[in-house]
C-alpha cells in the first residue's frame, strides 16, 4: 500500500548554495574548513545550512572517492594557437604520471558548445577540470558547471576569487627581457608593444619600467596597434624612428610576431641586427624566433609548466584536508638565447 505522505527531497548542497546566494564551492570550502572563504560568508553557509537542515551524504561521498581516472582539459582555441601544444603536452605528462587519462575538448569561443562539452564530461563522472584559455585574459566570466566539479584555470583569473588559476608571470618576464639587454651594456632601450589592454601588455611594461629605472635609466615605450602582429610592429618601429630616438641601441618586444615586423622595417631602412640595433622579444614561437636571421632571443611563455602545474592543482582539489594554497599561481619565463644581441654601437641610428 503507497504511503500517503509525500516524497521529500533531501536538501542537497545546491540548494544550500542557492539559498545563501553563493557557488557549490564556496559552500563546499565553508562546511569543510578548507579554502579561502571569507568569515562572514562561512557564518552565513552555515546558518543557511541548519536552517534547511542539510547533512552531507557520507554514502554519495564515499562513492565518489572511486575515480574514473580521468581529467578534461577544456580550451578556447588549441586548433590555431600556436602555444596550445605546450599546455597540452604538460597536462598530459602530468597526468600519465598519475596514472589519469587527459581528454581534451576545443569550444572554439563558442559559449554553448563548452557548456555541452562540460555538461558531457561531468555526465562520465571525470575527476576533475583544467579551464585553459590559450592566451592570458583578464577575470573571466566562468562556466557555472565549473562550480560542480573540481577544478582549476590556465591563463585567466576567476573574479569570485573562488578558483585557483596558473598564469604567466608577466611582470618578471618583462624585467628578465629588460635586464638582458642592460647586461649586454644598453642604456637606451625602447619597448614596443600593444595598445590595447591586458594582463601581458601591462605586466611586460611594468617590468620593463622597473628595470629601466633600477638602472636609473628614462623608459621609452612605443606602441603599434591593438593585437601583436608584425604589421604592429612596424606600425610602432615607425613611431620610434619619427620620434627622434635615434640614441635607441635596442629594443624589447611584446611578441615575437611583433619583433618579425621590426626586422622587416629595420632591414629596409639598412639597419643591421645586431650590430646597429639589439633585439629581444617574448613567447619563443619558434617558426618565428628560430627562423629569423638573425635568430632571435627570446623569453619563453610557461605553457608546458602552466599545463602540468594545473593537472596537479586539479587533482589535489579532490583532497579534503589540503593545505590552503594561494588563488593565483605565477610561474617565471625563460630565456632562449639566440643571435639578435651584441654590444650596444656608437652613435646614432641614422647619423645626419
Amino acid at each position: 500500500m503507497a504511503s500517503s505522505d509525500a516524497f521529500v527531497k533531501p536538501v542537497g548542497i545546491e540548494d544550500v548554495a542557492r539559498a545563501a546566494s553563493v557557488s557549490i564551492t564556496t559552500v563546499s570550502h565553508a562546511l569543510s574548513g578548507r579554502g579561502k572563504v571569507a568569515e562572514s560568508t562561512r557564518k552565513r553557509v552555515l546558518e543557511v545550512s541548519r536552517e534547511l537542515g542539510y547533512a552531507p551524504n557520507r554514502m554519495a561521498s564515499g562513492l565518489r572517492s572511486r575515480r574514473s581516472q580521468i581529467v578534461g582539459l577544456v580550451s578556447d582555441d588549441i586548433a590555431t594557437t600556436p602555444f596550445a601544444t605546450g599546455v597540452v603536452l604538460g597536462a598530459q605528462d602530468a597526468a600519465s604520471e598519475r596514472g589519469q587519462l587527459l581528454v581534451v575538448v576545443n569550444s572554439n569561443r563558442d559559449s554553448d558548445i563548452e557548456s555541452k562539452q562540460l555538461a558531457a564530461l561531468l555526465a562520465a563522472q571525470i575527476d576533475a577540470v583544467v579551464y585553459a584559455r590559450m592566451f592570458h585574459e583578464d577575470s573571466s566570466e566562468l562556466p557555472p558547471e565549473l562550480d560542480r566539479i573540481p577544478s582549476v584555470l590556465v591563463d585567466t583569473t576567476d573574479s569570485r576569487g573562488e578558483l585557483r588559476s596558473v598564469v604567466p608571470d608577466e611582470e618578471q618576464i618583462g624585467r628578465l627581457a629588460t635586464e638582458t639587454l642592460l647586461s649586454a651594456g644598453h642604456t637606451a632601450i625602447a619597448h614596443l608593444t600593444v595598445t590595447g589592454a591586458g594582463r601581458g601588455k601591462t605586466g611586460r611594461a611594468t617590468g620593463y619600467e622597473a628595470a629601466m629605472r633600477d638602472a636609473g635609466l628614462q623608459p621609452r615605450v612605443f606602441t603599434g596597434q591593438d593585437t601583436g602582429t608584425s604589421e604592429s610592429g612596424r606600425v610602432a618601429f615607425t613611431q620610434m624612428i619619427e620620434s627622434a630616438s635615434q640614441d635607441v641601441t635596442a629594443v624589447f618586444c611584446f611578441n615575437d610576431p611583433m619583433a618579425m615586423g621590426v626586422y622587416q622595417a629595420a632591414m629596409r631602412m639598412g639597419v643591421s641586427i645586431p650590430a646597429d640595433l639589439s633585439f629581444i622579444s617574448v613567447d619563443n614561437f619558434e617558426p618565428v624566433a628560430a627562423a629569423l636571421q638573425p635568430g632571435l632571443t627570446t623569453v619563453e611563455l610557461p605553457h608546458y609548466g602552466m599545463g602540468r602545474w594545473a593537472v596537479d592543482a586539479a587533482l589535489a582539489e579532490m583532497i579534503p584536508e589540503r593545505p590552503a594554497a594561494p588563488l593565483e599561481t605565477r610561474l617565471p619565463g625563460k630565456l632562449v638565447t639566440r643571435e639578435s644581441i651584441s654590444a650596444p654601437r656608437v652613435g646614432d641610428l641614422f647619423p645626419r
